[in-house]
Order: C-alpha cells, then structure tokens, then sequence
C-alpha cells in the first residue's frame, strides 16, 4: 500500500472512526484530528474516539472532532498506533486500517499503512491528506505541527532528518501557527510543573559512570508538587539533559502498583530493544512499556537489562 492507493481505501468507506493511543501524545493526538477534518472534507463521516486521557493543551483542537455516543462506525482507523494493547482506554474491538511510523508495529489490523522511516505519523498522514484533498487547510496545518514538533522535541531528538524539516516547511506555508504551538507545548509550563522538575532534577539517578540517566517520577512527589496529569505530560527527556547520558529512563509510578517506563537513548543502545524485554516497544532511539513493581525495583531491572543489551 502506498499513499495513493491507502487515500482511495480510506475514501471508499463512510461512518469512519479513528482511534489514537492511551497516554496520548502530541502525534496519536494530531493525527486523527487532522485525518477526520481532511475525511469531513472529502465528503466522509468520520469522528475520533473520545479520548478522555488527552490534556487540555491537545482537547482544545482535538475535541470538537470526539464521536457521540450513538455514532457507529462502519469502518476504522487507528494513527499511531503500534500495538492493540495501546488503545485508548474504552476502545474495543477490530481495526480495519493501521496508519503508523513504528518499525515494531505488531500488524494487528485487517490492513497496514506503517511508514518506518518517519520521524512522526503526522508527516504519513500529511500526505494522505494531499491525496485526499490536494492541500491542507491552515487548522490542518497547525495540528500536524503539534504532531511533528513533539516527536522531534522541537527539532532537537536523534529522529530530525531533512524530511522533517520539509514537512515542517511544507505545513508553515499552509499556513500553521508555529509560533503559538511552540509557546504552548514547549515554552509555557505551571508552578506545579517547574516544582515536579526540580525535584526530578534532584534525585536524577546515575549508571555506567553517569553514561545511563534514570529519573524516577513518584506518586507522592506528584503530591508535593501539587502536580496534575496535565503536568506530568511529556517527561521522558528531563533526564537526557546531563552532558554525559547516553541512555535516558524516565520511571513514572501508576496507581494500579505499576510504572510508565520511556527510555530514549543514543545509537549506542536500541531503546525497542530494551522496552520489548517488558513488552514494550517503539523506535531503536526512543520506546515505551508498562512495567509491575515499585519506582525502585522497575529501575533496577531497567538498569540491568540496558547493561546487558549494551554492546
């Protein structure tokens, strides 16, 4: 399937539902929005699942597109989406379409769209609107933006190639507001949010000579923070900021007893590789999975499973 062929697939269906990732981020988020106005545009219904664990920072584009509860589709897509363990919570049943940009994406759809080498799904489902419609509208553009800028943290992560920066390019002549994405997702943070990543900071863990960064997220320094879901978004990459790390773990303790594990790393060490020993998976620079146990049992067996993976 290419982009032609999986833009006629997704126009030859009607009451069309889409559906992101739990814990969602910028991408999974941007993606379906994005698709279901361009699907809205070529004559289709469509609505994204309503995902309640969004943040208020993505609702505020992504909500007005959300299905009601009598909607039933007749046909559904999933963006972003690498495995059928990760759907939004509430979601069940088949998938007919995958649309994604992870290398270990399980196939679990009827059919498959996986682009691998991109550095986000925001830049496949670009292109699909382009087939679909011929252009982007300047509200496309900028939710794609969010997509994009996220995944590559604002152009700065290891995933930043020259596609990238033409997709970047390509969305601000269409007419994206860069400038209030970038203020909102990577400038502007609450009090509760600058007091979480000083206590981060302070208690950031050091391995294999300060080459391996663990930053360990608590439930009770949510707590003394004062600290909401929305300000524990995106926490993966505070521990990558010492000079010396070459491999990054965030471990965010969960209510249900276990911990949200994100490990980003360097060429060194493939981060899918050391997520799929827990299940997990992603890209080879940055990658996820759900681990039992406490904060500082999940970052022992993290440590240990990166030192014998690191060749």
């Amino acid at each position: 399937m290419d982009y032609k062929s999986c833009a006629k697939r997704l126009l030859t269906h009607e009451d069309i539902l889409i559906v992101t990732h739990r814990n969602p981020d910028g991408d999974t988020a941007s993606c379906a929005a994005a698709l279901c106005s361009a699907l809205r545009r070529g004559g289709r219904r469509a609505y994204v699942f309503p995902n309640r664990q969004m943040s208020r920072k993505l609702l505020h584009y992504c909500e007005k597109f959300f299905a009601p509860e009598d909607f039933k589709p007749k046909y559904t897509v999933s963006v972003d989406v690498a495995d059928a363990k990760l759907f939004c919570l509430g979601f069940e049943g088949r998938v007919d379409l995958c649309i994604d940009h992870h290398p270990s994406n399980t196939h679990f759809a009827g059919e498959s769209f996986i682009v691998g080498e991109r550095a986000s799904c925001a830049e496949i489902v670009m292109e699909l609107i382009k087939q679909i419609n011929a252009d982007l509208t300047p509200e496309e553009a900028t939710i794609l933006y969010i997509g994009l800028s996220t995944d590559t943290g604002c152009f700065q992560y290891a995933n930043t190639d020259a596609a990238a920066f033409h997709a970047a390019a390509e969305l601000l002549e269409a007419g994206a507001d860069n400038m209030s994405v970038n203020t909102a997702f990577f400038r502007k943070v609450s009090a509760a949010r600058l007091r979480l990543e000083s206590m981060i900071y302070d208690s950031i863990r050091f391995y294999r000579g300060g080459t391996i960064a663990v930053a360990v997220v608590t439930l009770e320094m949510l707590d003394k923070a004062g600290a909401t879901e929305e300000d524990a978004d995106d926490l993966a990459g505070l521990a990558g900021r010492c000079e010396s790390s070459l491999v990054n773990i965030t471990v965010r303790e969960k209510k249900d007893g276990s911990c949200r594990v994100s490990v980003r790393s360097g060429p060194e060490v493939n981060s899918c590789e050391i997520c799929a020993v827990f299940g997990g998976g992603g890209h080879a620079m940055a990658a996820g999975c759900t681990v039992e146990g406490s904060p500082d049992h999940v970052c022992e067996l993290l440590v240990r499973v990166t030192e014998e993976l690191w060749k």
